[in-house]
Formats: C-alpha cells, sequence, structure tokens
C-alpha cells in the first residue's frame, strides 16, 4: 500500500504477486482502516503521512515504522531523508542508525522495538552516512518484523534488544526479547 502511485515497492510487490493499493487519500480513516482489513502487523516503510488518530488505535502495538535515526534524538515531524543526517552530523552526535518503533499519534514517538547504532566517521556527509543507515534499516526491519510475527499480537510493548555486537560487522544480527 502507498499513497503514491510510482513508489517502488508496488511494483516490487505486484512482480512477487502481492495485493497493492494506492490510496486516493491518506489522511482518510475509513479508507485506511478498509484497505488495511485483516491486517495483523502493519509495517510502515518509507511512509511520511500522518496516520489518522482511528487507525492508530485500530492497529495498536501493530503497526510499525522504521526511522533513519536513533529515537527519540532525531526524530519528529519533519525529520526524515537528508534531513534528518544533516541534523545529526550538525549536532557533532558521534553515533546514528535506526529504529523501529510502534505507530502512535505523533511523529516518531511511540515505544521504541529496536535500535541497531551506526557510528559517524570524521568527513561523514549526510550522504555517506545515509547510504550506511540504510544498509542497517535494510537488515533490521525484516528481522524485527518475522520476529514480531514469530511472536504473535503483544498485549504491550515488545523490546527487542542485540544479542552480541550491535554495530555493522558482516555478521548477523540476533536479537533477544527483553
Amino acid at each position: 500500500m502507498s499513497s503514491r502511485p510510482d513508489a517502488g515497492a508496488l511494483e516490487r510487490a505486484r512482480r512477487a504477486g502481492v495485493p497493492t493499493t494506492v490510496l486516493a487519500d491518506p489522511g482518510d480513516a475509513d479508507e485506511l482502516l478498509r484497505a488495511l482489513a485483516g491486517a495483523d502487523l502493519v509495517v510502515l516503510a518509507g511512509y511520511r503521512k500522518r496516520v489518522p488518530p482511528a487507525v492508530v488505535a485500530r492497529f495498536r502495538l501493530r503497526m510499525i515504522n522504521i526511522h533513519p535515526a536513533l529515537l527519540p534524538g532525531f526524530g519528529g515531524a519533519g525529520m526524515y531523508g537528508r534531513r534528518v543526517h544533516e541534523q545529526v552530523l550538525a549536532t557533532g552526535a558521534t553515533i546514528s542508525g535506526a529504529t523501529v518503533h510502534y505507530v502512535d499519534e505523533e511523529y516518531d514517538h511511540g515505544p521504541i522495538i529496536a535500535q541497531w547504532p551506526v557510528p559517524v566517521r570524521a568527513g561523514d556527509t549526510p550522504e555517506t552516512l545515509a547510504a550506511r543507515v540504510l544498509e542497517v534499516e535494510h537488515r533490521l526491519l525484516p528481522l524485527v518484523v518475522t520476529t514480531l510475527a514469530r511472536l504473535g499480537l503483544p498485549q504491550k510493548p515488545v523490546r527487542l534488544s542485540a544479542a552480541g555486537t550491535a554495530f555493522v560487522t558482516g555478521d548477523e544480527l540476533e536479537i533477544r526479547v527483553e
């Protein structure tokens, strides 16, 4: 599902035989609820629209998002894409990373499920940092999704943590449920 008909994920889904939907109005709670009917887990990846409160309420603890920085430090309205990496660099932070969190009524605010740190290197630009964070996002999100699917529908927020090194080493990331 996407709010943009040209989203690359839609074409990948179609090639894989996964049904797709393009939302006419992503702010329309009824349209979203119809499109998500029967979903056990809603995964937002690259979705920048505010999710209507009725949809958040219906999928409480079953709607997750990934953010290209460590929350809560570098999140909120407008903190996406190049801007988030510019902000990380401007503050002099030595660690950035990716965060998977539950979606609530505020941008980048819901309880954190998992984070994977990425070191900020001397000479980093927003583009070089973004590339390393994106690599981590592509590894972390599927791991969290499969873990949540295995655990089933939660009654309380789930927090996952790294078992072993949490930095990108080329090894597979192992996680444990806290």
